[in-house]
Formats: structure tokens, sequence, C-alpha cells
């Protein structure tokens, strides 16, 4: 492991396959990555030190995020059993079995006591991160579920599956409440607008759509991409949303009138993901042509390239405070920008 000192980043060396994934701990002071090394690994995200290394999964590890409390790491692996460790020791608190092929997507419930994987099996489980217990699981899907939101309230589960369709659960009986249909390819991404009232979806179709999660009727259909839309986030005050494709490219729509605002042009390969600073004046797009690109919400203007990496660039968060920008790539390492 070594931490490689460079103008305003620090590269995080020690992974021996692709970084999938990127996360800050909740008080940013801690970075997870995940690997297709079969490992995830634990950083200090202001010096770059090595803190644990998650090994026990067989496989790829897809994503690795903290609780919201920041206690405990949640693991996700093509060896099918999701993962449960310790943030402050590193020692694995619980395999969740049950998962019959790759485990894909997690996400933790606003208040931490529900984790929710999604998977190649077609199905999404819910456990209990306090004993380990599945809790239920949620059939519908006819094809792989590849990512998962917990509405704000956590009242609701989205989902986004390979059928076409995205789903809204009701966490209270788990039942499906409604079925979102209309995309005319895998859905790939779901989100919640930061107050709840609106759901995004991001397809292969190149169109992303917005949805009422009371009565799951689509509100506006949202055009302008000519390839796959990989990644959707709304911007911290709901005002927008943002999607990355394919096609190189990322742009932004008002959430009110669905009326497209910019278009952020420069990447020279598919954009994989898109995502707003903690304060929205800052958008930051990574993309298979190995670099990240900080943009002007408010202009589109691209305000800084950030260059290093030796690969695709496959994920990135802010850091809670905004200081930060953590990327992961291809290139088997992750780096962390000081902005």
């Amino acid at each position: 492991m070594s931490v490689i000192e460079t103008a305003g980043a620090r590269t995080l060396a020690g992974h021996t396959g692709a970084v999938n994934s990127v996360a800050f701990s909740p008080d940013g002071a801690r970075l997870s990555t995940a690997s297709e090394d079969r490992s995830a690994r634990l950083w200090n995200a202001a010096t770059g030190e090595l803190l644990h290394t998650l090994d026990g999964h067989a496989d790829a590890v897809f994503a690795a995020p903290f609780s919201p409390d920041g206690f405990t790491v949640a693991t996700v692996s093509a060896d099918l059993t999701p993962r449960l460790w310790d943030a402050a020791s590193g020692r694995c608190a619980g395999e969740l079995a049950g998962h019959t092929i790759a485990v894909f997507g997690v996400a933790f419930s606003p208040d931490g006591s529900l984790l929710a994987t999604t998977s190649y099996d077609e199905t999404i489980r819910l456990w209990d991160t306090a004993t380990g217990n599945c809790l239920g699981i949620l059939r519908g899907h006819s094809d792989i579920v590849y990512g998962a939101a917990f509405s704000p309230d956590g009242s609701l589960l989205a989902t986004a599956g390979g059928d076409g369709t995205a789903r809204l659960w009701a966490m209270a009986s788990g039942d499906c409440a409604h079925v979102l249909t209309g995309h005319a390819g895998i859905v790939s991404a779901v989100a919640f607008s930061p107050g709840g009232e609106q759901v995004a979806t991001g397809s292969f179709d190149g169109t992303a759509r917005l949805w009422d999660p009371r009565t799951g009727s689509c509100l506006r259909i949202l055009n302008g991409h000519s390839g796959a839309v990989w990644s959707i986030t709304f911007s911290p005050n709901g005002a927008m949303v943002a999607a990355a494709s394919e096609d190189a490219t990322a742009r932004l729509w008002d959430t009110g009138s669905g009326m497209p605002l910019r278009t952020l042009e420069g990447h020279t390969d598919s954009a994989f993901v898109v995502a707003f600073s903690p304060d929205g004046a800052i958008i930051a797009t990574a993309s298979s042509d190995m670099t990240v690109r900080l943009w002007d919400a408010a202009t589109g203007r691209c305000v800084r390239t950030l260059e290093g990496h030796a690969g695709a660039v496959s994920a990135l968060a802010f850091s809670p405070d905004g200081r930060r920008l953590a990327t992961a790539s291809t290139d088997e390492t992750a780096r962390v920008w000081d902005l």
C-alpha cells in the first residue's frame, strides 16, 4: 500500500484490481473503496493512510457504503453474500446469506436500521443491520436489479431493473406500491429528490424520467441524451436533476417544468457518474476518458479538469463538507482531490 502525493491529490494505491466504488464516512474522516480484487479498504481521507483491509469475499466487491452513523460498512459482491463490517476495527460483523447470484446494489435506510441489497437473482433483500437477519425478500422484477434508493423518510424503497421498470416498495408492508413503466430499455439508475416529492430514473433508452412516488405516475420525460443514461441525481435543493450518459455528456433539467437547462460537454468518452457538491454549486462528472470534470452548476462552464488516472474513472464522491472529491478507477487506484 502506498500514498502518492501529487499536486492537489493523493493516490491511494494497494488494490490489485479495478476499483469499483468510493464513499466517504458521514463525518468525512474516512473513505471506503471496493475492488475487483475481492476486498474493500478503509482509508484516512485526510492523509490517505490505509486503516483496514476488509478481506473475506471470494469474488469482486462492487460497493462499500458507510451506514448513516458511520459505525458500519456494508459490502456487496459477486460471491452472492453481502457482509457487514465494524468500521472502527475492520472486523466482519456478519455474512448475509440468501441471494443466489451476484449482489450488485446496496443501500442503508436513513436511520441505518435496514440494509437493502439488489441482485442478479432478480430480487431485493431487506436485512436487519443489528442482527443480520433477513426481514423480507421483494420479488417482482423479471431481470437484474441494478440499484436501490430509500426515500428520505425511509417509508419507500425505489429499485431499478433490467426489465425496463422501476418499482416502489412500501417498507411498512414489504408490498410493491407502484410499478413505474414507460422506459424502453434497462433502468440503470434511480434516485429520490431531497424532499421525497419526486423519483428520478435513468435508462439505457437514453431518457430520464421524473415520477410522483405517491401515485406512481410519470411527471416528466427528460429527453436530450443520445446514449444510455448511467447515473442520475438531484441537486441538494431539489430544483435540478442531472444525468450522465454514454454520449459523453451530462445534462441538467428543471425538476418543476422538465425543461432542459444545460448540457455539460467536454468529455471524449462515456460519462459514467454525475454528482452535485453538498452546496449544489459544483457538479462533478467521471468518464471512461480517464478524467473527472468539475462544472459550475449555474452556468454549465467547466471550471477544472482532474487528470491523473490511467484508466476509466468509474465512481466519485464529494466529502460531506465539499472540500474533497474522491474518485475510483479501473487503474486499480483511488484518488482524493483537494477542491
